[in-house]
């Protein structure tokens, strides 16, 4: 889905309601395509701006200061009415600092509502759409369901991936390998 630079979000409570009550409004008004990529645009524009990631979680704006900032970006987003609302009950309510966790909530809810799988691979360099394509295949092999894949870069891997489906998790990165190398190493 995004390639997403930041880690995964906490889900708590709050988020996981608001992201109920977001879903169960836009699966009623046969918006949820639309709310997810809303949802998508916001979740890049957090994951690419530190600044607007310290907006979300300052306490020196008010609840009101927030909720209007929220309506200017989401206006120049283009998101849909029913998200740019969503977007002001949680600046006013004062939850934005969790609205990382509810877009997060909201695409878990999404996929379980489609019978897809959600994975998330992390590979040391970028991967073009042939290589997505083809890693999105083979998990849907091994899982036997439609994986709704986001892949973030980590350079710190050297090379290699690490693939997460749901607890599973594969680790063939160059960093882990040379790791368990080295520790290898020290017992001998």
């Amino acid at each position: 889905m995004s390639s997403e630079a930041a880690a995964s979000p906490t889900v708590s409570g709050p988020a996981f309601r608001y992201a109920e009550a977001l879903f169960d409004l836009a699966l009623d008004e046969g918006a949820l395509e639309k709310v997810e990529a809303d949802l998508a645009t916001l979740g890049r524009a957090i994951d690419a701006s530190a600044d607007f990631r310290s907006f979300l979680t300052s306490p020196v704006y008010d609840s009101d200061e927030k909720a209007g900032a929220m309506a200017a970006i989401a206006g120049k987003a283009g998101v849909c009415a029913l998200t740019r609302n969503f977007l002001g009950v949680v600046g006013r309510n004062g939850r934005l600092f969790a609205l990382p966790g509810m877009i997060a909530a909201f695409r878990k809810r999404l996929a379980e509502h489609r019978g897809e799988v959600s994975a998330e691979a992390t590979a040391a360099a970028p991967l073009n759409d042939d290589q997505t394509k083809r890693l999105r295949g083979e998990i849907e092999r091994v899982v036997g369901k439609a994986v709704n894949l986001s892949v973030k870069v980590d350079a710190d891997l050297l090379g290699g991936m690490v693939v997460k489906v749901g607890s599973t998790m594969i680790d063939s990165s160059l960093k882990t390998k040379l790791n368990r190398l080295k520790s290898v190493m020290k017992e001998a």
